[in-house]
């Protein structure tokens, strides 16, 4: 207070041509602490920038495509959360601790967010489960694949095979006793997920690490006995199939198809080893990259293995109770894949299958078939088989509400069809299979069929031929990958080749832009997966290793199941949005319960009532609320007129009024009155910026439509600007801090705000400037597209930008004292020629002028030399 008395008495009368010793000793006093409140808000405006930041990559990651995993939610809560903090710690420092009651709201909302990351408890459970004690209320047990099984064995009156469940109690059990989670968690923790070669190193390792641990005493019994006990009902020749079964599997709007190891023929003397290699494929790249792509963590997918009695097959596939493509067009039929013996084959791509269409009429009709044996060789199937199966694939979905995806075998001693698994059915995505309708011929039925009549004249069949498994046009560089390594060198964006459609290469696919095999069906794994991306894909196509080895940019065209030279965008009549295979998942709902105490804003009227600490809900309503009261507390200090007693008012010829703050340095010499003239400032960054704001007149806002003119205020945009030297309520908001080398603008016009901070010294890597840029009197929209065009000249001059609605961050690092005076200019001059085009955003022409024009201004502005700012 003593202080703030003799500036005012400094201020208000004539001084002294020599001042008193006293009194510059109190002046050096002030400018120390203005240095000290200036760097405690200087922090306070970088952390109210990197919690912004944290609250709108939140929102692009819950409304982007982009995967992420528990890791980052982790770290992007973390921090916000410390940006926050810092915030709070930073104005309760400003203001002498008047708003600690700001803390409280902050350590409950921290507090919340605390909950929402712990970790679930898992239950405890019996280690082992016979099939006919297993339903779908055990799902969290036994996992989708054998809760589904033994609900089919009880409720459904179909035939599964004999056998037990190794429940998810038992993979906790292996997991405590070896002290396994946490050394996984770490290493999955320290992994970047997208990057390939990580994940083979990482896989490499987890794997080992399971196969090595011993299993716990008592596992081991009651694994050993389980299956003594099916051996005593089944006699000597017994063989055992081993199946994964995850937590999650089926039930979390994703198929995990072929993700998970499955191992047929097992001993039984083998079977507590073959266990743990099922578990060990919990962490295989395939397995890895498709949690991490769906947004399942680790800890949401525990492992059960099924344990079942293997059925001597003559025939084995899969059956779709609706085709999972023709579905999506209104023809609904039952479409059935079968080869002899085991089902494998269907399921791994490793084959083309037998193929049996069925009209989904009570008794199904045989439509056509396809048979991929040479001609005289005997069907997997005969067709009374294929209706009875037929029969079972309507009865199942009957039964579950909904269409069913159902792995079978043909029992070769009894005849009968035996289930061995039923799960829902993921068809494709209407919206993509739409810009291919046009293209089907009258009387074309199912998938099977393509067409290369009706194209556009001058297109290069690369190859063609085969089964289109999932529709859409993709355009890309041709990759043939022959080997694992392979994938390593796959190219963001590019066409898939390879020989077999092997469940192997699905980490790829959500990189790839579409897919092609040399073998393969509609119900193979990599199939599934194919649909699940919306991923174009075409199956057993002839020679297509061959025939596309050296092709460069080329498009698949999956329902004329072909494959065309160069890219042909005329091809695809509707752009396909990619999905958000994050969307409903464990990670993403986690992230969304944090995003509510995160991200909305409640605080919006700085002069209501409830513009109060006890009144924040969510992190934004204290950033809002700390940004607010420091800004007051700098520039406004105890009453409406303390800020000009802090500072001196500029006089530079302007309509607009600006007060500068002096740190030290910043004037050539000491100044006594309230004016500052410009030729008084020292401080390089200024002068820059205030170089760039006179170097181009300013036109005035932009004539506006009338539809553009109605979404504005009219006293906020149209009122002329007063003289420097007039009364003005937005003058507390154009503040100047300065020194000799840095700078701090604190400005409004009219309705939106910015805020410019450069430092420019002699360590380059200390220098900076940024730009914090909000608001207009537009409407949103437009006020948006304004963001994004600000946004896009400040990155063709070198500048880090980001938007998040209407504002825009940005900033420039690390660039010698010149070259960050020169990109300070650039700012000086977007201050001021930003002002009001929100209103002719919605104009394209308009705006494309006007940005072209401030994009000439800005090059020829960095062509010329800096006046009057030189270090």
């Amino acid at each position: 207070m003593a202080l703030l008395k003799y500036l005012q008495r400094l201020l208000g009368r004539e001084q002294p041509s020599e001042p008193d010793p006293a009194e510059l000793a109190l002046e050096e006093e002030l400018k120390v602490r203005l240095r000290e409140r200036c760097a405690r808000f200087r922090r306070l405006l970088s952390a109210n920038k990197r919690a912004l930041e944290a609250m709108s990559e939140v929102e692009d990651r819950l409304s982007g495509a982009k995967p992420f995993g528990m890791d980052y939610v982790h770290a992007v809560s973390t921090r916000a959360v410390t940006a926050v903090f810092q915030m709070v710690r930073d104005l309760n420092a400003l203001s002498d601790n008047s708003y600690a009651a700001l803390q409280e709201s902050f350590d409950r909302i921290r507090a919340e967010m605390e909950i929402l990351l712990e970790e679930l408890p898992h239950l405890d459970g019996p280690l082992i489960l016979h099939l006919d004690q297993i339903d779908l209320s055990d799902l969290t047990l036994v996992g989708g694949k054998m809760a589904n099984l033994g609900e089919v064995a009880a409720n459904a009156g179909l035939t599964v095979p004999d056998g037990f469940a190794v429940t998810v109690s038992a993979y906790y059990r292996f997991m405590e006793y070896n002290g396994l989670q946490q050394e996984l968690n770490r290493r999955i923790q320290a992994t970047d997920m997208q990057s390939l070669d990580q994940v083979f190193s990482l896989a490499a390792a987890l794997q080992k690490a399971v196969l090595m641990a011993p299993l716990p005493p008592e596992l081991e019994e009651a694994i050993t006995e389980a299956v003594e006990n099916m051996r005593a009902k089944a006699g000597p020749g017994l063989k055992l199939a081993l199946r994964s079964s995850a937590v999650g599997e089926d039930s979390l709007g994703v198929s995990f198809a072929g993700q998970y190891r499955s191992e047929l023929n097992v001993p039984p003397e083998e079977a507590c080893e073959v266990w743990k290699e099922i578990i060990a494929s919990k962490y295989a790249v395939t397995a890895m990259s498709y949690r991490y792509q769906h947004g399942i963590p680790d800890d949401a997918a525990p492992m059960c293995v099924g344990v079942l009695a293997m059925v001597p097959a003559a025939a084995g596939g899969v059956a779709y109770s609706r085709d999972p493509v023709a579905a999506s067009r209104g023809r609904e039929q039952i479409l059935l894949n079968a080869v002899s013996g085991l089902p494998q084959a269907v399921v791994d791509g490793a084959v083309t299958p037998d193929v049996f269409i069925f009209s989904r009429k009570i008794p199904p009709e045989l439509i056509r078939k396809r048979l991929a044996g040479p001609e005289g060789t005997p069907p997997s199937l005969t067709d009374k088989q294929a209706a009875e199966l037929a029969k079972v694939a309507i009865a199942l979905e009957t039964y579950y509400t909904e269409p069913q995806d159902v792995e079978w075998a043909l029992d070769a001693e009894d005849g009968r069809i035996v289930v061995l698994q039923s799960r829902p059915l993921h068809a494709a995505d209407s919206a993509t299979e739409q810009s291919h309708t046009d293209h089907q011929r009258p009387g074309e039925e199912g998938s099977e069929a393509f067409a290369l009549e009706d194209l556009p004249q001058g297109l290069k069949v690369l190859a063609a031929g085969g089964v289109a498994v999932s529709p859409g046009v993709g355009m890309g560089p041709v990759f043939v990958a022959r080997k694992e390594a392979d994938m390593l060198s796959f190219p963001k964006g590019g066409i898939l080749v390879v020989e077999r459609a092997l469940p192997r290469w699905a980490p790829l696919l959500s990189r790839a832009a579409g897919l092609v095999s040399e073998t393969g069906g509609m119900a193979g794994h990599l199939a599934s997966v194919a649909r699940e991306y919306r991923l174009p894909a075409v199956f057993s196509l002839p020679d297509a290793c061959l025939l596309l080895d050296k092709a460069d940019e080329a498009t698949l065209d999956a329902r004329r199941c072909a494959v065309f030279a160069g890219r042909q965008p005329q091809l695809v009549s509707i752009e396909a949005e990619p999905p958000n295979l994050m969307e409903g998942s464990p990670v993403h709902q986690r992230l969304q319960a944090l995003s509510q105490l995160m991200v909305p804003l409640n605080l919006l009227d700085p002069d209501a009532p409830e513009f109060a600490p006890d009144h924040c809900r969510t992190l934004h309503d204290i950033t809002r609320f700390c940004h607010e009261k420091s800004v007051r507390l700098m520039f406004e200090e105890e009453d409406a007129d303390a800020s000009r007693r802090m500072g001196k008012q500029l006089k530079a010829g302007v309509k607009l009024q600006y007060w500068v703050v002096d740190m030290g340095g910043g004037f050539r010499h000491r100044v006594s009155g309230p004016v500052v003239d410009l030729e008084v400032i020292a401080s390089a960054p200024m002068l820059a910026l205030w170089d760039g704001m006179v170097a181009v007149p300013w036109a005035g806002p932009p004539a506006a439509s009338a539809s553009g003119f109605m979404t504005v205020m009219l006293e906020s945009t149209m009122r002329p600007e007063l003289e420097s030297t007039a009364p003005n309520a937005m003058a507390n908001k154009n503040f100047f801090l300065i020194s000799d080398n840095y700078m701090i603008l604190q400005a409004r016009y009219g309705y939106h705000f910015c805020t410019v901070e450069s430092l420019a010294g002699e360590k380059s890597h200390e220098n900076f400037v940024n730009f914090q840029f909000k608001g207009g009197a537009a409407d949103r929209k437009r006020r948006q597209l304004r963001a994004r065009m600000v946004a896009d000249l400040l990155e063709q001059h070198g500048f880090r930008a980001d938007v998040k609605d209407d504002s825009v961050f940005a900033v420039a690092e690390g660039y010698s004292a010149p070259e960050t005076l020169m990109k300070t200019r650039l700012l000086g001059y977007l201050l001021i020629h930003t002002r009001q085009v929100d209103m002719v955003m919605l104009e394209t022409e308009r705006a494309t002028a006007l940005k072209n024009k401030m994009l000439a201004d800005m090059e020829a502005l960095s062509a010329k030399p800096l006046m009057g700012c030189t270090l």
